[in-house]
């Protein structure tokens, strides 16, 4: 094998990417991984899941968001407001020192990194074009992790301060008095939450009736009454057709479509978001992409051409940086043969609004579909002890299961913490359990995790 041949070339560095370069590496293969100069880690660490959260976390600390119920409403930390710049130090300071974990890691496992943007030769050869020059990299197996970029309207133009993407909003000068988020999808509604809870005055425009339809309606609907509670306004079934800025006022606005006008400081436009396919060339090994850049794999991430697999968002839904991480290990074990499981039904969803919401397993609405009898079990946040501590009694903790059976069936959680206690039920889904587990074991006392024996009982007592 010359210097330049690889058992595995990785195109991108993002969770897919990393955890499959590094699945391959510890098999003891030669693994390349290449992405653009100071993307390593991706979108993920750069200007999507790791900015957004941490920005998240900050924002509640600052302003004391979760004291509000003891305290009062009008609570905050600091009288003087949350500083644009304090905020953005944290996402810097994070997103610095996970990029060097993830350097770390690679160096630790062997992987040869490569800094430039990848394009297809051919099906087997890679071509790295950077600021020193191009070079030429072969591999017998080929991963596409290269992830994706904020969709974009050729008629709207983003200024980057006041019409501004996801990937920009990381970067905002000032917090808004008052904001417009153009799509209500888990990016709208995760920054939309985020400015709201800074006091800002959102609105939300989405063409679709009905957002979000894969989480659970009573949780969506609990979500949406707490974004109300705090200002923010949905206008559903509503299409822009143009947005612009008033130079006079310095705001901007957005025409929708059944002639309403709609102003603010900022514009957020988050309707999606475009894989990176059309950037690698892909026709060059014999593949093809859907309207969205979307490459289609079978169930082991492989595409129609056998020796390359693709994974995370370049592939779809979920699009989530936990399913992508699996996906891209999932792809290496079986390129080259090595032993998988997967629990392919039990992975959670997690969405960082303020309130977070996490889910796992089957929906009312789906069950209800398929005609399967099933019961429910609710545990309210103001039951708990260390609710009331965390300053958060609006939560809910859902338990769905099998009316005949108890199997549980699905967990559906809106409030503090709910991303983490998720992966109780998840366990309990995973392994075919049912919904007694819950009420003969002990939990520690006073946690978040009791609202899983409160459920239970709920859940038993209504049959």
């Amino acid at each position: 094998m010359g210097a330049q041949d690889f058992d595995l070339i990785v195109i991108g560095s993002g969770p897919a990417g990393q955890k499959g370069a590094i699945a391959a590496a510890k098999a003891r293969k030669r693994v390349a991984i290449v992405d653009r100069g100071r993307m390593i880690g991706g979108v993920c660490v750069h200007t999507g899941t790791i900015p957004s959260k941490t920005l998240r976390e900050a924002i509640l600390q600052l302003i004391g968001f979760t004291d509000r119920s003891i305290y009062g409403r009008d609570y905050r930390v600091s009288e003087a407001g949350v500083s644009v710049q304090e905020l953005a130090f944290r996402v810097q300071t994070i997103v610095g020192r996970e990029t060097e974990v993830i350097h770390s890691q690679l160096r630790r496992n062997g992987v040869s990194v490569y800094e430039g943007t990848a394009q297809f030769v051919d099906p087997h050869t890679i071509e790295i074009t950077s600021d020193s020059g191009t070079q030429v990299i072969h591999g017998e197996f080929i991963l596409i992790a290269c992830g994706t970029r904020p969709a974009h309207c050729p008629d709207i133009k983003m200024d980057g301060k006041r019409i501004l993407d996801s990937d920009q909003f990381i970067g905002i000068e000032t917090v808004p008095r008052e904001m417009i988020v153009v799509g209500a999808g888990v990016v709208g509604l995760e920054y939309g939450s985020f400015m709201s809870a800074l006091g800002a005055e959102v609105t939300l425009v989405d063409q679709r009736p009905q957002i979000l339809e894969f989480v659970d309606r009573e949780i969506l609907e609990a979500l949406m009454y707490h974004l109300r509670r705090h200002g923010a306004v949905f206008r559903l079934g509503e299409k822009v057709m143009s947005v612009g800025v008033d130079e006079k006022r310095n705001r901007v606005f957005a025409e929708l479509e059944s002639g309403k006008r709609i102003h603010g400081d900022n514009l957020l436009y988050a309707v999606g978001r475009q894989a990176n396919s059309d950037v690698i060339r892909i026709e060059k090994a014999g593949l093809q992409a859907d309207s969205w850049g979307r490459i289609g794999v079978n169930e082991f991430f492989q595409t129609p051409v056998s020796h390359i697999y693709a994974a995370g968002d370049i592939i779809g839904f979920p699009a989530l940086a936990s399913t992508s991480m699996e996906q891209g290990r999932l792809a290496t074990c079986h390129m080259f043969g090595m032993p998988m499981e997967h629990y392919s039904e039990s992975f959670p969803y997690g969405i960082y609004t303020i309130p977070e919401i996490s889910m796992v397993g089957m929906t009312e609405e789906k069950l209800t579909a398929a005609k399967v009898p099933y019961e429910i079990g609710i545990a309210r946040y103001s039951e708990l002890a260390k609710s009331m501590m965390l300053g958060d009694e609006d939560g809910m903790l859902k338990l769905i299961f099998d009316r005949n059976t108890l199997k549980l069936l699905g967990v559906h959680i809106i409030g503090e913490r709910a991303t983490e206690i998720i992966h109780i039920g998840q366990a309990v889904l995973a392994l075919g359990g049912t919904i007694k587990y819950f009420r003969d074991t002990v939990f520690n006392y006073p946690t978040l995790a009791e609202a899983y024996k409160v459920a239970a009982f709920d859940g038993l007592n209504r049959l």
